[in-house]
């Protein structure tokens, strides 16, 4: 199985309280929303994730400083949409540049393995969502069970990789020429409107390409290197030895895995 790192991971069970069997996938995100909200701590610069379960962490961050709860919180978006949600709840917003360490960020994964790998960025955050995460001193991740994978790319499910629009079909090509063995399939991330598709395209201006893995693509740390040499890809969204902690949130309860040895 390919992997980044073989680091010291710890998992503890945190709740294991029966819960309601009627409890839908969003709940679940919510449970690891808000489980991860308790390590934000007041004065912090805290990094706000992008997507379906970030966005109950920064809707609780919102409702903890309203309740007096939390003090002195300054949020680093990490997409338009999360600036829009955080500016909405009245949090105080700034960016890496103001504040190039981040104490501490929250934010969903599309799949997780158990070195604590991510695939991230099937929203199209995937490039800021990597500057403000892999800029902080913290990282914590939030899951519902189902996102949890033997290996990147084994949900059968996008690994994204952004890329510039130029010549964006010769750079697909090329992506998936690079991972022939495990199966590639590379296909530009399209959008329907106005009577026809087009390409989708990032908060950066630029396009995604989408990668459809059959096998596991092997050593992750050197298929990372091989896409980034690629002229014409900005990022991917494999998310390598940069979470800290992971929240996963199940029928059964709720579970934290810490990864050490990893960031101070």
């Amino acid at each position: 199985m390919g992997s980044a790192s073989n680091p010291l991971i710890t998992s503890s069970v945190v709740d294991d309280s029966p819960l309601p069997s009627n409890l839908t996938q969003d709940d679940l995100k919510k449970l690891a929303a808000y489980k991860a909200v308790e390590y934000v701590k007041s004065g912090m610069v805290v990094g706000l994730g992008t997507g379906s379960t970030a966005k109950h962490a920064v809707a609780r961050i919102s409702e903890l400083l309203l309740e007096g709860k939390l003090r002195d919180i300054i949020g680093i978006p990490t997409s338009t949409t999360t600036h829009e949600q955080a500016v909405s709840l009245g949090i105080p917003l700034s960016d890496l540049d103001s504040h190039p360490v981040v104490d501490l960020s929250i934010d969903g994964a599309d799949e997780v393995d158990p070195a604590l790998n991510l695939v991230k960025g099937r929203g199209g955050s995937l490039l800021r969502e990597k500057m403000v995460e892999g800029a902080s001193k913290k990282f914590v991740v939030i899951v519902d069970e189902s996102k949890l994978v033997k290996h990147l790319g084994g949900s059968g499910l996008a690994v994204p990789v952004e890329v510039v629009p130029f010549c964006c079909d010769f750079t697909r090509g090329k992506l998936e020429e690079l991972f022939r063995d495990a199966g590639c399939k590379a296909k530009l991330r399209v959008k329907s409107g106005g009577g026809g598709e087009t390409a989708a395209v990032t908060d950066n201006g630029n396009y995604v390409v989408d990668l459809y893995l059959e096998r596991d693509m092997g050593d992750l740390e050197a298929a990372s290197e091989a896409i980034l040499r690629l002229p014409g890809v900005v990022e991917h969204g494999m998310f390598l030895g940069i979470a800290t902690t992971l929240i996963v949130a199940g029928k059964s309860g709720v579970t934290v895995k810490d990864r050490f040895g990893v960031k101070g």
